[in-house]
């Protein structure tokens, strides 16, 4: 979903953040989490930032009016909880784990240590801090004029990283359909006949996991 894949060190190579963490020493725990289990709360304490290994995260909020709202979905690469970095005290935003997830925990002031002190590090996290505004100004604009059914079509490309250099996945993590309908906030009766809708036209494949075509991108790109 975002597209941050690093700026090239001087010898040309990708920086390489999962390295950079094994060689630098820098000082984190490994947690994994469930489908569906909260990893940080809104309103907890920001002690940690995190770097998603494996899985996907969904990232949202609740009003003071109690409505639910889903602000992003991360994935493999991605980090999450940085807000800490810039002064928030607490989560403004709930953290959860769409799919069975393995997360690295750094602690603030070792991850201020890491950016001070590495520069091809500072350099990527800079690098995919701006791919990360540039994307939930798309999720914005997708909201504000795509229909659903285009906004289904272009979380579940998503989903499954079309548009990204590494490979797409064949089969994706199961999500359920009522997890469709509040990602891209519409009813769940609604997901059900565009995926059925989808599946006829050839465009997604159910049988033994969610498997996409990427002829599912004419439903994003047709006016």
């Amino acid at each position: 979903m975002n597209v941050s894949h690093g700026p090239k060190n001087k010898n040309n190579h990708a920086f390489n953040v999962q390295s950079f963490f094994d060689s630098a020493h820098v000082a984190r725990k490994i947690k994994k989490f469930r489908s569906n289990d909260t990893i940080f709360a809104q309103g907890a304490a920001c002690k940690d930032v995190m770097y998603i290994q494996k899985g996907s995260v969904r990232i949202s909020v609740v009003s003071k009016s109690k409505k639910n709202a889903i602000v992003a979905v991360l994935k493999a690469g991605d980090f999450v909880g940085e807000g800490g970095l810039a002064g928030q005290s607490i989560h403004i935003s709930t953290a959860t784990a769409i799919t069975p997830s393995t997360l690295l925990v750094i602690g603030l002031k070792e991850i201020n240590r890491a950016l001070h002190a590495e520069h091809a590090f500072s350099d990527r996290f800079i690098t995919y801090m701006l791919g990360r505004n540039i994307r939930i100004q798309e999720d914005l604009i997708d909201q504000l004029f795509n229909s659903s059914e285009k906004r289904l079509a272009r979380t579940l490309l998503l989903l499954a990283r079309y548009g990204k250099q590494d490979k797409p996945q064949s089969v994706l993590p199961t999500v359920s359909k009522n997890k469709l309908a509040e990602m891209i906030g519409t009813s769940r009766s609604r997901v059900n006949f565009f995926m059925n809708k989808f599946e006829k036209l050839g465009f997604i494949k159910n049988h033994r996991g969610l498997q996409i075509n990427d002829s599912l991108l004419n439903v994003v790109l047709h006016d």
